[in-house]
């Protein structure tokens, strides 16, 4: 244990919510009903980077929620050169959020490290992920229980890595930053905003990119152990 941290900080998508396979798993059941010819791999494929791409616009403030939605689904499908109206789109993406959270599968080691930590830390969700949408996964997943707060974009009103969000989530864990550490999958948004904001954090470096040595970093979640 450590004894200088007293709250712990996750983020959700991609550390301990496992966004990539749930989010197949909903493209697949849209395109198998309504889109057959549509090979689902091969669409997240051209979708992956796509999709992240627009979602570092939007958590900086370069596009809206509404062209979030819409350009992931038209540039990834004008990369696959498949011809779709935008009437479409917006049902798919209409449908994508709402099958989204009937998949709930969760990192290895997700329940196991939450255990673990529960009783001797207070622990926290932050996420730039949309407030009803969040919840859902946090619901259905059954992970609500283990959390003392959690803190949405919507609520701060501004994205990570901006520090307004986490001077908010501090402040509503009743917290002091320097016994807060955030754990998150996103160098910019994670690490780099929460070590700006005067928290300390842990990369989650699942995929195994190259880092600074500086920057802590797990590739699991049960390595958390080592360093709380």
């Amino acid at each position: 244990m450590n004894t200088t941290i007293t709250d712990v900080f996750f983020d959700l998508d991609h550390t301990l919510w496992d966004f990539d396979k749930n989010s197949e798993m909903a493209f697949d059941r849209i395109f198998k009903s309504k889109y057959p010819n549509i090979n689902t791999l091969d669409f997240i494929e051209k979708y992956a980077p796509i999709n992240q791409a627009c979602w570092k616009l939007y958590q900086n403030d370069q596009i809206s929620h509404v062209e979030l939605r819409y350009n992931r689904l038209k540039f990834s499908f004008d990369a696959l050169e498949y011809q779709i109206s935008d009437e479409n789109i917006n049902e798919i993406a209409n449908d994508y959020i709402e099958f989204l959270t009937d998949n709930n599968h969760l990192f290895d080691g997700a329940i196991e490290v939450l255990e673990y930590l529960k009783p001797k830390y207070r622990l926290h969700i932050i996420t730039n992920g949309f407030a009803s949408v969040q919840d859902k996964k946090i619901n259905n997943a059954s992970l609500g229980g283990y959390f003392n707060t959690i803190t949405n974009s919507e609520l701060a009103g501004v994205k990570k890595p901006n520090s307004i969000i986490f001077d908010y989530a501090v402040n509503l864990a009743q917290a002091s930053k320097s016994n807060c550490i955030m754990i998150g999958d996103c160098l910019d948004a994670d690490v780099n905003g929460a070590l700006n904001a005067g928290l300390d954090a842990i990369f989650f470096n699942e995929k195994n990119i190259e880092v600074s040595q500086d920057i802590k970093q797990i590739q699991h979640l049960l390595e958390l152990k080592n360093y709380l």
